[in-house]
């Protein structure tokens, strides 16, 4: 018990009153004290160790040093840095903190958990580049130094925290032994220590002067102390030191400790004799046996310890903290999970064994009310450590009093922190632990230990346990309390516990037992040693002491002349391992060197055997007086073997395949921006068509054109199209010139084909009027005849009324032309329809003559006008059956299907009728339902017009001369469609499946003109944008072609592959690059890998990996495809064909260039790069730029190596690697030595065995040595085996890759690229090949020396023996990867052993492997089918998890009006949630939803439960049905809609559900979601509205889009958003609320599909807040 007079000096602890030290003022400017100046003009002058006590402010002295070193420095040239160095990580991070706040320069921290072992020079040079001042480790420092990416000649200052360290071997000592004392210029020293002795058992001033002045012949540096004792206890006042004593420890129960022995040994037995033990021959199975046997032993240590120390209970408490760290029993392996199981239940029996001494039971005597004066009387705990709860007692209620308590074990520290937790008189302290972050089971994670800390220092946390790991440094300002629970071990360990006391009256306290001589004596030692080393330093004269030069001795080294790097003895043995554990390894075989002793004489010899994959296998090191020197000498000879093979690089480091410039054509910093990424968008430019470019435009005598040409058929017979020729400069290659397309309209087909007809000679006449033609039905068609207008303020004017050169370009120069329709043969001369040639040039001579409509009539001025300038009226027909057109009469009779042009609008149509008891005099009365109404009026609204005549009268101006005559009812054209996607049975990408609804126009005829060609033309000019689009792109294809073509070749690739290869799926055709993307992947794979193999076959399978990883890495294949410009060939976008532009031809939807470059090709710059998730891709501007994503070109770069291989085979796509500039080559000379190579190999097989393992192949090897290989796994080189299966293994992946993607390509020429990856991601998963091993049985054959595999391997061949492939399930036993790298490694030695033959390896792996997977029987994982289906049908999942040793899954679906729930336990979350997913998935089945409905919808890119509630901005307006709606609302209906939808707007409840969404139908779990704003941007309210979907698992909304158009201007919008259109858009949204109901609203008109379907989520936004299903907190967003 504690003494009345310890008690008072504990109670004194209450009344202190802290004060701030100095150093924690939070402020750049600080004022020293006297002794810290004192010290600092010392250290100025030379070499310095501060010897103060802690808390004197040495790092304050050490931050004036280093403002003024860098002072100093910035009068110099050479920048050089200031190192600071701390010995732990918690220093470090102290130190950075006080530098970075009293100083302004530029600071960083370097540990080893900031990966700064795996540096490179490049790394640091930026480190040193950017900072002033670099805190570190010293270990840091030294490796740094040894790899030479630091020199000290490149610093000033270098600055030893806690510096009594630098002695033996640590870090510190080093640094200044191998750098330091060697450099020819010098840093300058600072060490700061409290205690500069460091060793036990210093007593005499002789051996302190000893340590002192080795420390200052190591540090080059004078011990430098101040006597001002008074001003010291001023600023760091001394702790008042006393003694607790405490009784010696008895157990109650005498037998205890032979019990747990008892216990120990019976189980450590049963391990040895467990059924895995069997194979304890193999070493991984022993190690693990060892391990484990050790982790037992020193489990029972840890609770021998605590039940001496602590007593029963805490021994109970230890045996908690040992269960909860014991082996996981989750292993994969049978036999580990028996060994971790066996170790677990010695745990359980120690626990029982304990428990049975408590009279209450274990548990209720030990968690509740613990009374621990009870618990000591009866000897529960130790009289040590009720002393220490006697202490904390003294404290009494104040809760406030920091405390440190030292203790040297961990154990120790965890489990008196959960006693105190239970003892309720101490309920008001916060307890913790704190721990070094060693290799230690029970050790914390720096991230843990740095928080505790952070919470003791800010007083959420009053009594600390610690190890030593605060001892040194660790600044605790406010400490008013530290006991030694454990002695301290040397007087270092003394000073500095002592020195964390840092607050006024301040208590330190020491334990000791009572009677125990030892104790007090050693206590006695380190008190005379601290006065010893006191005296010492501080009578030392630094004028008079002269330094003893450091004694360095000779080392063993080796130095890299390039670099200046070096290699030591001591710390050859880490290099070595550090080589050995970037080698390739798997969970069977860790690679590490393997060492062997022999003694010859007396003197030692080590043998070093470096794993198979090492550049060599061994090496023997010189004779050494001791094995330790023998193995230091062993590895640094390999060390150097190692770097002069290449194996290290100059700095030392196990080397990194980096690509070179000259190798792999890679840039890192693009790599590193992003390129060949899709987050990574670009500007690029459209390669032009040289095909189509043309000078005869300026020939005035006529020219001879290629003529090539269009044929069409319609499946409806009926239905007739004219052909077409076209004209170009140029001839095309055959398989562009000679072409078939299918075009999609409406319910019906044209197959149109290209074929080459010849040369044709056309005169400057016909040139001129073939011109014509083109300029005049192109832009009366898809154009404008007349331009300007009243609303635009300028004259109304005929387009082809002046010249009309600016409407061709020489880039494009080319003619399409009709031809006579009988001109059905392509062998008769092409016979032109000049026929209609002459009357479109007519026609357009008589508009140039007769521009009645001019400018009089744009300015408001409505004089009368006569459609005809000639006298008409007196040639004028009586007959009824003539029809008089404006430049016309015409029998009434010949009318139908007559092209006409209305000139008053510049329009041409088609006559469908002349329509009976009609005139220009008849009423002109607009009917919203009508279909042959020409200006269409609302319902109910009268017209400002009487008759047609007062309309054209009044609008135009125009005054009929024939108002008598019938009007006409009239075909108008229609835009031009993307005919390219057929549409018909399918829902087009916009969601608007319904046949346009004709409209139909009646005409006076005398404002028509007649246009004498047939309407068999008509219909062929709608064809043929999209033909033509197709022979544009087939023409860049032929020109990509004739960029990469090789003379010598004897392979042609189809234009149409290659295009295939430029088309991406944006494009909405019925082919894209994705499949031969997926072919040229594997194709490219394969040539680098092989052609890797072959050139290198000194590097292992990593290097090889990392080569091949750089060479086909999307970065890298962008900068490839860019530096061959393949960004202009690819197409990117879906055809538009309103904006396609012939030759003559005016676009009326232009998209002016605001790309600010001027030329067509887009320079390779970041100026145009962006991540900007709102720049869209693929519209191009008029000059053809157009953002695309930066992977596209790397997608493209494997495409068209996937076309060429499809089109000419391996050599054809070898060439098509080398033309993009990869190293590729396949040199027969080097298969001829790779079969040398393999044949030197000496290890001799058991007999047969190869001959079996070939009989099961179906394969007989030329060079039997090569199947010797690819069946050697790695682990063999227990064996004395100097070679492994991994480079072939590397070789047989790439070669099983192509063969299987290849013959799936080939076999499934139907099914969409997502399915065909999911085929080949299954056919070549290891998976699938382990059972193909096993299937052949082939596993036996595999040659290994591992237990753990040996194992796996049974558990897995059981498993397939015992359940089909149709009932395997996810528990069942992972397959042995190395089963799976066995058959790959023999397919590469198939592919070495025939020469490169793939077909060969293909003939015996077909089936080897069969049978292939197909899409009738392809499993995909259970959680990604939920995964899909439930995207598919708009339904949110959520996941649950409850780790423990078996994991248990949650997943929860909730559908319309039900929650499905699956769950699964497994000891793999993977598998786990695997079975939860096969749950849901059997529950959705069961309500018949199958996985299978959203294949479709994969395969269609259409969504499944919405026609479009995408939040993202894609143009889906892209692929659009060939035809739109047609409906049309009134300005005066828009408006009223909008009223009837302000907000909030309406909204209707679907209750045929029998619930009522309006009220609260809740669960009571789920909170009220809360909306802080809504985003008000495009698209914003559709996301907030998802995540609300997805956070309550409601189902996705329903967007219902209708388009309305008008032939009158509509207003939408209201304010700063009023716009005027013709078209608009209004969305109707559902959601269905699961158990109450479906909730339907209406959004506002809008100008466009997505903006509507914003609108519709804003207003079920505000319904479900007005019904309380959501709460909006800022009010103002309610409206827009």
């Amino acid at each position: 018990m504690a003494s009345n007079t310890e008690t008072s000096l504990l109670n004194a602890l209450l009344d202190h009153s802290p004060q701030e030290s100095p150093t924690s003022h939070n402020s750049r400017h600080f004022f020293p004290r006297r002794y810290q100046e004192e010290v600092f003009e010392v250290a100025k002058r030379w070499n310095t160790i501060a010897v103060l006590k802690t808390g004197a402010g040495k790092t304050i002295i050490a931050v004036m040093l280093i403002k003024h070193s860098v002072q100093d420095i910035n009068f110099c040239t050479n920048h050089k840095k200031i190192i600071f160095l701390a010995p732990t990580v918690h220093l470090v991070h102290q130190q950075f903190g006080v530098i970075k706040n009293y100083t302004d320069f530029e600071v960083e921290e370097y540990y080893g958990d900031k990966g700064v072992d795996e540096w490179n020079l490049m790394r640091w040079e930026k480190e040193i580049y950017e900072h002033d001042v670099l805190v570190m480790t010293p270990q840091i420092l030294l490796d740094a130094l040894r790899k030479a990416f630091v020199s000290l000649e490149k610093v000033c200052l270098l600055i030893f925290d806690e510096c009594h360290h630098a002695t033996g071997n640590h870090p510190y000592t080093k640094i200044m032994k191998e750098f330091y004392h060697k450099s020819s210029e010098k840093p300058k020293i600072f060490g700061m220590t409290a205690s500069p002795v460091i060793r036990k058992g210093v007593s005499s001033t002789i051996d302190c002067e000893c340590q002192l002045s080795e420390l200052e012949s190591i540090l080059d540096s004078q011990i430098y102390t101040t006597d001002d004792g008074k001003e010291m206890e001023v600023y760091v006042p001394s702790a008042k030191e006393t003694c607790i004593f405490y009784d010696q420890a008895w157990f109650p129960s005498l037998n205890l400790k032979a019990k747990l022995e008892a216990s120990w040994s019976k189980f450590d037995a049963l391990l040895l004799k467990l059924p895995g033990s069997q194979h304890s021959h193999y070493k991984d199975i022993d190690e693990k046996l060892k391990t484990l046997r050790k982790r037992l032993s020193n489990d029972l240590a840890k609770i021998l310890y605590c039940l001496d120390d602590l007593g029963p209970i805490c021994a109970y408490e230890a045996v908690k903290v040992c269960l909860e760290n014991a082996p996981t029993t989750q292993e994969d392996f049978e036999i580990y999970r028996e060994i971790s199981l066996e170790c677990k239940y010695f745990l359980e029996e120690v626990q029982c064994i304990i428990g049975e001494l408590f009279p209450l039971g274990d548990e209720n005597f030990l968690d509740v009310g613990l009374d621990h004066t009870k618990a000591a009387h009866f000897g529960y705990i130790s009289p040590k450590l009720h002393e220490l709860l006697q202490i904390f007692l003294s404290f009494g209620g104040a809760s406030h009093v920091p405390c440190l308590i030292f203790v040297d074990r961990i154990v120790t520290a965890k489990v008196i922190e959960r006693f105190v937790k239970k003892v309720t008189c101490l309920s008001h302290f916060t307890v913790s632990y704190l721990t070094g972050s060693n290799t230690a089971n029970d050790s914390l994670a720096p991230k843990m230990q740095k928080e505790i800390l952070e919470s003791f220092r800010f007083g959420k946390v009053n009594l600390l346990l610690t190890t030593d790991v605060v001892e040194e440094g660790i600044h605790v300002p406010d400490c008013s309390c530290v006991i030694r629970f454990d002695m301290p071990k040397t007087v270092r360990s003394y000073v500095q516990s002592r020195g964390r006391a840092r607050q006024n009256d301040s208590l330190f306290v020491m334990m000791l037992e009572r009677g125990n001589m030892k104790q007090r004596n050693q206590l006695f030692d380190i008190i005379k040693s601290e006065y010893s080393m006191k005296n010492t330093a501080l009578n030392r004269d630094p004028d008079s002491c002269s330094l003893k030069p450091c004694r360095i001795g000779e080392t063993n080294a080796y130095f890299v002349n390039a670099t200046g790097a070096s290699v030591s003895s001591d710390s050859s043995v880490s290099l070595i391992h550090r080589y050995c554990a970037k080698l390739p390894g798997d969970r069977y075989y860790t690679p590490k060197p393997n060492f062997q002793f022999s003694i010859s004489n007396g003197f030692y010899e080590c043998k070093l055997i470096l794993p198979p994959n090492a550049a060599f296998q061994t090496i023997v090191g010189p004779l050494s007086s001791n094995s330790q020197i023998s193995k230091q000498l062993a590895c640094l000879e390999a060390c150097k073997k190692l770097h002069q093979m290449g194996a290290l690089n100059d700095h030392l480091q196990p080397s990194i395949e980096e690509p070179s410039a000259n190798d792999l054509n890679i840039n890192c910093k693009e790599s590193a921006s992003g390129a060949g990424t899709t987050k990574r968008k670009e500007l690029h430019g459209l390669t032009s068509i040289r095909a189509l470019s043309g000078t005869w435009g300026e020939k005035l005598d006529g020219t001879i054109f290629q003529a090539y040409k269009f044929d069409f058929s319609c499946t409806i017979i009926d239905e007739i199209y004219s052909g077409f020729v076209l004209l170009i400069d140029s001839r095309l290659d055959d398989d562009v010139g000679n072409m078939k397309l299918d075009l999609y309209l409406v319910s019906r087909m044209v197959k149109s084909s290209v074929s080459s007809c010849g040369q044709v000679h056309l005169d400057a006449e016909q040139m001129m009027k073939a011109k014509c033609f083109q300029e005049f039905f192109f832009n009366g068609l898809y154009g404008r005849l007349f331009v300007g207008s009243e609303s635009a303020g300028t004259n109304r004017e005929f387009l082809l009324q002046h010249e009309t050169t600016l409407l061709w370009s020489p880039s494009c120069m080319y003619l399409l032309l009709p031809l006579e329709t009988l001109n059905t043969s392509i062998h008769e001369n092409l016979r032109i329809n000049w026929t209609g040639i002459n009357s479109a040039a007519s026609v357009v001579e008589f508009l140039k003559k007769n521009s009645f409509l001019g400018s009089q009539h744009c300015n408001g001025n409505r004089e009368n006008s006569s459609p005809c300038r000639i006298n008409l009226s007196q040639t004028k027909c009586k007959d009824a059956n003539i029809i008089n057109f404006a430049n016309c009469s015409v029998k009434i009779n010949n009318l139908k299907d007559m092209v006409v042009l209305a000139i008053h609008t510049g329009r041409i149509y088609s006559i469908i009728e002349v329509v009976s008891n009609s005139s220009a005099n008849s009423h002109f009365v607009g009917d919203s339902s009508s279909e042959t109404s020409f200006e269409q009026m609302p319902n109910g609204v009268l017209s400002d017009y009487n008759t047609f005549f007062d309309y054209f009268h009044k609008k135009y101006g125009i005054a009929l001369m024939y108002p008598e005559q019938p009007l006409l009812r009239l075909k108008q054209n229609h835009n031009p469609h993307n005919l390219l996607k057929n549409f018909n049975g399918t829902s087009s990408c916009d969601g608007l499946v319904n046949e346009k609804t004709q409209i139909h126009v009646f005409v006076p005829p005398e404002i028509l003109v007649y246009i004498n060609v047939s309407v068999d033309v008509l219909r062929s000019f709608y064809l043929l944008p999209a033909l033509m689009h197709r022979l544009e792109s087939l023409m860049l294809a032929s020109l990509l072609r004739g960029e990469i073509s090789c003379p010598s070749s004897d392979f042609q690739i189809s234009s149409s592959l290659i295009l295939e290869a430029l088309t991406t799926i944006r494009c909405c055709e019925s082919f894209s690059m994705e499949r031969l993307e997926l072919l040229g992947d594997s194709v490219l794979k394969y040539a680098v890998s092989c052609h890797l193999f072959l050139k290198y076959p000194e590097k292992h399978e990593g290097q090889l990996t990392a080569r091949r990883s750089w060479a086909i890495c999307n970065s890298n294949l962008h900068k490839l495809g860019t530096d061959h410009k393949l960004q202009g060939y690819i197409r990117d976008s879906a055809f538009d064909p309103r904006r396609w532009v012939a030759p003559g031809h005016r676009s009326i939807h232009p998209v002016p260039c605001e790309c600010g470059v001027d030329a067509l090709e887009v320079p390779l710059d970041a100026q145009f790069q962006t991540v900007d998730v709102k720049v869209k891709v693929g519209v191009c501007c008029d000059r053809g730029h157009r953002w695309m994503t930066s992977k596209t070109v790397a997608d493209c770069v494997e495409a068209l190596i996937g076309a060429y291989y499809v089109g000419g085979g391996l050599v054809a796509a070898l060439h098509m690697i080398k033309w993009l500039g990869i190293d590729a080559e396949l040199e027969p000379t080097s298969v001829l030595e790779a079969i040398t190579g393999a044949s030197l190999h000496s290890y001799i097989p058991k007999t047969n065995e190869i001959e079996t393992l070939e009989s099961k192949l179906g394969y007989i090897f030329s060079t039997k040595s090569l199947l010797q290989e690819a069946i050697t796994h790695a682990s063999e080189q227990e064996a004395g085996v100097g070679y492994c299966y991994q480079r072939l293994e590397f070789l047989g992946d790439s070669v099983l890759d192509l063969l299987i993607t290849w013959h799936l390509y080939q076999s499934h020429t139907d099914i969409d690229p997502g399915k065909l990856t999911d085929l080949r991601g299954a056919a070549v998963s290891n998976e699938n090949f382990a059972q193909a091993a096993v299937r052949r049985n082939i596993q036996p054959h595999l040659r290994h020396c591992s237990g753990l595999l040996l194992s796996q391997i049974a558990d897995y061949v059981r498993s397939l023996t015992e359940s089909t492939e149709t009932t395997r399930t996810l528990e069942e036993p992972k397959c042995p990867k190395a089963l799976g790298d066995m058959v790959e490694s023999i397919a590469g030695a198939m592919l070495i052993d025939t020469k490169l033959h793939l077909d060969d390896v293909w003939r015996i792996f077909k089936p080897l492997l069969s049978p292939i997977v197909t899409p009738d029987n392809l499993v995909l994982h259970p959680l990604r089918k939920l995964n899909e289906l439930c995207d598919s049908l708009g339904y949110f999942k959520k996941e649950i998890f409850n780790e423990g040793e078996i994991v248990h899954v949650e997943i929860r679906l909730q559908l319309e009006d039900e929650l499905l729930i699956g769950e699964g336990y497994h000891r793999n979350r993977k598998a786990a949630r695997g079975q939860a997913a096969k749950s849901v998935l059997k529950k959705l089945e069961n309500k018949g939803i199958f996985d299978s409905q959203c294949d479709f919808k994969r395969r269609t890119g259409c969504p499944g439960h919405t026609n479009n509630s995408s939040s993202q901005d894609i143009n889906i307006n892209s692929c659009r049905k060939i035809s739109d709606e047609g409906s049309s609302e009134s300005i005066i209906q828009i408006k009223q809609k909008t009223a009837e939808t302000q907000l909030p707007a309406e909204s209707t409840t679907d209750a045929s559900l029998g619930h009522d969404c309006s009220k609260k139908t809740r669960s009571p779990n789920i909170a009220t979601p809360v909306i802080k704003s809504i985003n008000f941007k495009r698209g914003g309210p559709r996301t907030t509205l998802f995540d609300i979907c997805k956070r309550l698992q409601w189902p996705m909304p329903t967007f219902t889009p209708t388009e309305h158009k008008s032939r009158t201007p509509i207003e939408i919008g209201e304010g700063p958003e009023r716009r005027t259109g013709f078209n608009i858009f209004v969305s109707k949204i559902s959601i269905h609320i699961p158990n109450s109901g479906i909730i339907m609203c209406t959004g506002d008109p809008r100008a466009d599909k997505k903006s509507s379907f914003d609108s519709a989520a804003l207003v079920m936004l505000n319904e479900l807040a007005r019904l309380e299903k959501l709460v909006i907190a800022d009010s103002a967003t309610i409206g827009e």
